[in-house]
């Protein structure tokens, strides 16, 4: 993840190349900073990413320990869906019928898999997707206008969607 900050209100030229700058430094995006234990304990998952992970036979029931950083989702084929929602650690407890815990593992929520620009104006912040070319990104911890801005457009664009392109009234 990359940061930078701007003080004047002409920022798209020097923001340009900037973040042409850091598109073309690979070191400092390095894929995945945070590699998974090899003994399994860990599971890291980015931000607004999924994971899957094999559940013992026997699970019945599947606890995630703070659902604001993590979700799961049991499918029949006894593979549980991870989904990350906010960065943080949380747990996942797997337990069969007689209350036994076949599993207990830790959930790692991380930064973004893409490539992220960060652009502060004092305390204001935006996150912007730079994969291949720069697009706003709805991303916990943004200013709330600009959040709130991100969101209701892609709400309406959602909309629009599943409307066939229809106007809405």
């Amino acid at each position: 993840m990359t940061a930078f900050a701007f003080r004047r209100s002409r920022w798209p030229g020097p923001f340009l190349a900037l973040v042409s700058a850091v598109l073309a430094a690979p070191a400092a995006l390095a894929a995945d900073p945070v590699p998974v234990s090899a003994t399994g304990e860990t599971v890291i998952v980015h931000v607004d990413q999924a994971k899957t992970v094999k559940l013992p036979e026997r699970t019945a029931t599947l606890v995630v320990g703070n659902p604001l950083i993590a979700d799961a989702v049991v499918q029949p084929s006894g593979i549980a869906v991870i989904t990350a929602k906010s960065y943080g650690a949380t747990n996942l407890i797997a337990v069969d019928r007689s209350g036994t815990t076949l599993f207990n593992r830790q959930i790692q929520v991380v930064g973004p898999a893409d490539r992220v620009v960060i652009v502060y104006r004092g305390v204001d912040r935006e996150t912007y997707s730079c994969m291949p070319n720069c697009e706003r990104r709805i991303t916990i911890g943004d200013t709330p206008t600009y959040f709130t801005t991100n969101l209701n457009q892609l709400s309406t664009f959602g909309q629009q969607a599943q409307g066939g392109g229809a106007q809405q009234k």
